[in-house]
């Protein structure tokens, strides 16, 4: 009986998902294109998307973790329409652990989380029209994109201005999830940041020279994209520490945070190596906690993944905080010791690299830095319109 039940909510779930992509206009180049902007007083990423009716641009924090997009719906929209409990999208949207609260019973409920203060709540699930663009600039409708209605004080640190976060989790109700069931495009999307303009986008491949890694699953953590770190090394040293399961990669997060044990033993080795190459240090610079006197050539970090061959370097650019003419901090931090995690891949030391998330096969691309190859994520019409060979 628990089979046949299970079969006919998968019968349901596909005949709904084919009844919402019927009604949607196909893009003109199979994908979806997002203008990222980088504020400045918050380190937050943002983009934009067309929502409701009438057509609204509505700013909101990309969150690399997020289950779904949410946003405060104090802006009417004669096109909205909520999602009922035990509702077949509701079912969707839910994960094992969550459950309706009154007093709306007859509403879906959905838990969910400001990523900057972990303030949660649970949202009411509505569809409404959301438009995006492709890379050409052609738009694309979709008439039922499920996402949350949030109270206002679940904005509380956003950037200004925002109405919620674009979140591209591993849930069916994240965006990239919607958009490829909407648009029948390939299960995977290029996140590509720089510390002014960049872009997400599905489709295309932007680079066919990238290293590839796993992305794990974290016990508790299911929606997030995690890769295993055999070790790291400094410039070229190994660092005595073992494996490092479920390193979190964040958009939210602006610089690489890591439990104070592995942060202990990770500036000390840096500091070891900066002074070999005759750094001065200076008194750290809040929130940094190891800060220098500015040089150009600084040692060079290597995540080794899943085997030597595959490294994630991380070098000046991505590495050093330019806190004043004169000084420079390292860009990581100390998560303390009830850090959830033992690291988390921070939004600074993600900036121009190319990073493609193939959901479909469960691998992580990721290029070497562009600014390498004299080239940059702000570059967005140059990377996309040309593929790089080699980075």
């Amino acid at each position: 009986m628990a089979v046949s039940l299970l079969q006919l909510l998968l019968f349901l779930f596909l005949i709904t998902i084919n009844n919402l992509s019927a009604t949607q206009t196909t893009l003109f180049h199979g994908g979806f294109f997002l203008d990222i902007t980088k504020d400045v007083q918050t380190q937050q990423y943002t983009t934009q998307l067309l929502i409701g009716t009438p057509q609204l641009p509505t700013k909101l924090v990309v969150h690399l973790s997020g289950q779904s997009l949410w946003l405060n719906c104090a802006q009417s929209s004669s096109s909205r329409q909520f999602v009922r409990h035990g509702s077949l999208p509701c079912l969707m949207a839910k994960s094992g652990a969550q459950t309706p609260i009154p007093p709306s019973p007859t509403i879906c409920n959905v838990h969910q989380e400001n990523p900057i203060t972990g303030s949660t709540n649970f949202g009411d699930l509505a569809e409404d029209k959301v438009t995006v663009f492709d890379d050409m600039g052609s738009p694309a409708t979709v008439d039922r994109f499920l996402f949350l209605c949030s109270p206002e004080y679940l904005l509380k640190s956003l950037a200004t201005s925002a109405k919620g976060t674009l979140g591209f989790g591993r849930s069916k109700i994240a965006f990239q999830s919607q958009a490829f069931n909407n648009f029948n495009i390939p299960r995977k999307f290029v996140v590509c940041l720089s510390s002014s303009n960049g872009f997400i986008i599905s489709g295309i491949d932007i680079s066919k020279s990238l290293s590839y890694t796993p992305l794990i699953s974290t016990h508790g953590h299911q929606d997030g994209y995690y890769v295993n770190v055999k070790s790291i090394k400094i410039n070229g040293r190994k660092l005595v520490l073992q494996p490092i399961r479920g390193v979190e990669i964040s958009t939210v997060v602006p610089y690489t945070t890591m439990k104070s044990p592995i942060y202990g033993i990770f500036t000390k080795a840096y500091v070891k190596a900066a002074s070999s190459m005759n750094m001065t240090m200076v008194a750290p610079v809040a929130p940094f906690g190891v800060c220098f006197s500015s040089q150009a050539k600084v040692p060079e970090i290597e995540l080794v993944l899943q085997s030597e061959l595959v490294k994630w370097m991380i070098q000046r650019r991505n590495s050093m905080i330019q806190v004043s003419d004169a000084v420079m901090c390292l860009g990581f931090l100390d998560g303390g010791l009830n850090m959830s995690g033992s690291v988390v891949l921070g939004g600074y030391q993600l900036e121009d690299h190319i990073l493609e998330f193939n959901v479909g096969t469960g691998m992580l691309g990721f290029s070497s830095s562009l600014l390498t190859k004299g080239n940059s994520c702000s570059m967005k019409t140059a990377l996309v319109s040309t593929p790089t060979e080699s980075l």
